[in-house]
């Protein structure tokens, strides 16, 4: 059972919550003005999450609104910001001074600010759900059904669970699991079979996705038709009239392409170096001097009247000119003849290796054979593509199917201990034992007869055998659905005592003013005396005036003190 909650924050203590055996009401005592204040936003829902929280719920559901969906900023901002402690503490028993309890404490950082402590001990995110389990349910080998499943019936405060007395699980969860789930609080031991179902489900689930478009049959039957049409095509590129030395006429036709190209660059490159020379030749000749010696002879004479002393004459520095000229001819263009060798040389050689180029290209395309050859070959690529893609799906399909039959032959050996005669019968005596409790409790509060029962169905995805778990009157009336659930999860602890199986003494329910005043009394008085505590949010429009008193109201909160005083502590 629940003995203490305490919210605290960066500045101190917020709320200290002690609670008690038998009911406990968390009651907003908001005036009505309008129907919004009257219901929400004070946080008596609250209290019954941040417990849940505890006990390993997501901290999202704190500050998230139900109907919305819609995450609320001011409230998480603040559990953030001012890093909020919730510290949840369960006891075995209050009449024992020295009964075991179980300290939670949780807050809403990460990392290395983030707290998840048990008893004092940090546990990791990865086995803080193992721990409660070990501490709360015990010593298991296969922690199936999982810790939060077994506690979803008695924490109520999410509509699907406000409203179904058995469907206390996710949408997401199947019939096999609440299968599962059921065999367990009852009592049943059996193999988990709700693994074996997820995995063939995803098994046919993949199988489904690779026979969206083809069967394997239908990819079989294409495989045969495409390795027929590749036969066909290998015949035809046989058939075909090829030159038996293609591949060696290819390698020298390049080879012969590839040395074209070398010799006429390397005479073009001669060419120039030949051009370059002649054009140097053409500009030193130019230079010699062809200048009116008998003019320049009398200038050099009158030069002689100012220098009586000069060696030589006019005509010789131009002779010698001249030689100089003549002689750097001589030096340039003397390697032209050998330039005009190589270039011959070459030309020849250029010229028998086009001749070469002709003949193996007309070796190489002589007929049509060539395109020929490379239209079978792309069809040829096409359709072992094709091949490979089709084998592969149908490689996958059978791989799927063998993992499908096995899992099946698996399912068929449990099933035969499952569904048998005595198994059914361990399963009915089973319920009997609950319906005692069950139709005692619902006699006592409603004067109903609610009984659980059950049935096989098949289920939708695999198309086995399933036990279904349902309620029903026996007095044949509508009834309650309020009552049927409060009714069952009471006769649960009951019975759960009575087959000593582990189970939660305490219950959370939220919008207890569905419920009529005089059930609640009733509950109230029924619960007395025995080792079971209510934790009940209610208006208290809505509460009786028998129960609004400090004997059973452990909260009180309202639109001008909400639960976690968020105004009040932002003014500091």
């Amino acid at each position: 059972m629940i003995k203490q909650l305490k919210i605290e924050d960066k500045f101190g203590l917020i709320r200290d919550i002690r609670f008690h055996k038998g009911v406990n009401l968390i009651v907003d005592e908001t005036v009505g003005i309008t129907e919004k204040e009257t219901g929400n936003s004070v946080g008596k829902t609250t209290v019954l999450t941040l417990i849940d929280f505890c006990l390993g719920a997501d901290p999202k559901l704190i500050y998230t609104d139900q109907e919305t969906k819609k995450e609320i900023e001011l409230v998480k901002n603040y559990l953030i910001e001012n890093n909020v402690l919730i510290k949840l503490t369960l006891t075995d028993s209050f009449n024992h001074i020295h009964a075991r309890e179980i300290v939670i404490e949780r807050n809403f950082l990460n990392n290395k600010h983030k707290i998840t402590r048990i008893n004092g001990e940090k546990i990791k995110d990865k086995e803080f759900e193992s721990k409660l389990d070990d501490l709360i349910i015990g010593d298991r080998s296969v922690k199936k059904p999982s810790f939060r499943e077994i506690i979803s019936h008695s924490i109520r405060y999410t509509d699907d669970r406000i409203n179904n007395t058995l469907k206390v699980l996710t949408k997401f969860n199947s019939l096999p699991e609440y299968e599962t789930l059921y065999l367990y609080l009852f009592g049943i031991i059996t193999t988990d079979r709700s693994q074996l179902f997820k995995k063939m489900k995803t098994e046919i689930d993949f199988k489904n996705r690779l026979e969206k478009k083809q069967s394997k049959t239908e990819f079989e039957l294409s495989l045969a038709m495409i390795e027929s049409t590749i036969n066909k095509i290998e015949h035809k590129k046989n058939s075909l009239n090829l030159n038996p030395n293609y591949d060696k006429d290819l390698k020298n036709l390049n080879e012969t392409k590839y040395q074209i190209s070398y010799i006429s660059s390397k005479i073009s490159e001669l060419s120039i170096r030949r051009d370059l020379i002649h054009e140097a030749e053409m500009e030193l000749k130019e230079d010699q001097s062809n200048i009116d010696l008998k003019q320049l002879k009398r200038i050099y004479e009158q030069a002689n009247n100012f220098i009586p002393n000069l060696q030589k004459t006019f005509e010789d520095l131009v002779s010698y000119h001249n030689k100089m000229i003549v002689e750097k001819i001589r030096f340039i263009s003397q390697e032209l003849p050998e330039i005009h060798d190589q270039i011959n040389n070459l030309n020849e050689e250029l010229k028998t290796l086009l001749s070469t180029e002709v003949e193996l290209t007309s070796s190489v395309t002589k007929t049509d054979t060539f395109s020929d050859l490379e239209k079978i070959i792309s069809e040829l690529n096409e359709n072992y593509r094709r091949k490979g893609e089709v084998e592969h799906s149908i490689t996958q399909i059978k791989e799927v199917d063998k993992k499908i039959t096995d899992l099946e032959d698996e399912l068929k050996t449990i099933d035969q201990d499952a569904f048998s005669i005595s198994s059914q019968e361990k399963i009915k005596n089973q319920l009997v034992k609950f319906n005692e409790f069950f139709t005692e409790v619902s006699k006592e509060l409603y004067n109903e007869e609610y009984l659980i029962t059950y049935g096989i169905k098949a289920e939708k995805k695999t198309g086995k055998n399933i036990y279904d778990f349902y309620c029903f009157n026996a007095n044949n009336s509508s009834g309650k659905k309020q009552g049927e659930i409060l009714c069952f999860d009471l006769a649960y602890i009951l019975f759960a005592d009575e087959e000593e199986i582990p189970v939660l003494h305490f219950i959370l329910n939220d919008k207890k003013e569905l419920m009529h005043a005089n059930q609640l009394i009733k509950v109230t008085k029924y619960i007395k005396g025995k080792n079971i505590q209510l934790i009940f949010s209610i208006l208290k429009d809505k509460l009786p005036k028998e129960l609004n008193s400090d004997d059973y109201i452990v909260l009180r909160l309202s639109q001008q003190d909400k639960l976690f005083k968020i105004e009040n502590r932002f003014d500091k």
